[in-house]
């Protein structure tokens, strides 16, 4: 299968990586010149988890020389989905699957409104992978990936691209409950990320303090009355809980828009946060915690920027 990787940062680059491993044909593509520069030249070097290899893997900048792709799958920044849509749609058939793993809520959306639903999947992967320098990415963390219909029919094209990622390795499974999957990941991002970008805090300084903790629990509870109120099928039944204990698993670690804001690059707080904000709106209920804290980290952003 030809396969094609929209946003080739640490994510993309690893997950690439390890599909090329498995046998697939697999391009990178990205618009960070240096990274696509480096594996052109030198090939990818992946290591952490597996060990230290190098990889021989096509990449390019130049989505129009890549042609006409079986699966694409998304790893863009959530604020950049609109053009990897727009490149998806150049190297994409009516047979062409466009999965989406990235973080958020809102990509679904805009990835069928430029090229249809028929061809979109959705998921999440909790692995996890950092950019060393160009051209290597750590494979830090192993995961699971769930893939789904965002409609919940179990579909062979389900079954075979989740056949795909077993083969090259990935704990994968087909998911008849995808955005339910999504709108948890997005309800323990937005418990995470936010509080975490505005205090610049690894996540041990999230639980430690009760003002944070119970920060935490406003912010839960605003997006679980949105979630409600739209039927959503959530997979933890204590929500804040879950939210805390992951937390307390990630304890010495930034989370990862506290990262992006350690570094002065643009989160995605428009697609955490300020999703629930929009979805809360379109059913009449009020997330004034939420909206806040989608307010101080853009912010923090604009502050950032005027500063460099």
């Amino acid at each position: 299968m030809k396969v094609t990787i929209v946003g080739a940062g640490a994510m993309g680059s690893m997950t690439g990586a390890l599909l090329k491993e498995g046998g697939e044909d697999v391009c990178l593509y990205s618009t960070n010149k240096k990274h696509i520069a480096r594996i052109r030249k030198d090939g990818l070097i992946i290591e952490g988890i597996g060990g230290e290899r190098f990889v021989s893997i096509e990449a390019t900048d130049m989505v129009e020389d890549i042609g006409q792709t079986d699966l694409i799958i998304i790893f863009v920044k959530s604020y950049d989905i609109e053009m990897a849509a727009e490149a998806a749609a150049k190297i994409s058939t009516q047979e062409t699957a466009v999965l989406t793993l990235q973080n958020g809520l809102g990509n679904v959306e805009v990835l069928e409104s430029v090229l249809g639903s028929k061809k979109i999947l959705a998921g999440t992967s909790d692995a996890a992978a950092t950019i060393v320098e160009p051209g290597r990415v750590r494979h830090t963390a192993n995961g699971n990936i769930y893939i789904g219909e965002t409609d919940g029919q179990l579909t062979e094209r389900v079954e075979k691209v989740v056949g795909l990622f077993k083969t090259a390795g990935f704990k994968a499974y087909a998911s008849d409950n995808v955005m339910g999957l999504i709108w948890t990941k997005l309800i323990f991002n937005l418990a995470i990320n936010p509080l975490g970008a505005i205090l610049k805090a690894k996540c041990r300084k999230l639980i430690d303090n009760e003002p944070s903790r119970v920060t935490m629990k406003l912010i839960v509870e605003e997006a679980l009355r949105v979630a409600e109120a739209k039927g959503v099928r959530l997979l933890n039944e204590d929500m804040l809980q879950a939210a805390y204990d992951l937390a307390e698993k990630n304890a010495d670690s930034f989370c990862s828009m506290a990262q992006d804001i350690l570094k002065g690059k643009k989160t995605e707080i428009d697609f955490i946060s300020g999703a629930v904000v929009r979805e809360g709106k379109k059913i009449g209920i009020n997330t004034p915690i939420n909206q806040t804290m989608t307010h101080l980290v853009k912010a923090i952003e604009e502050t950032q920027k005027r500063e460099m």
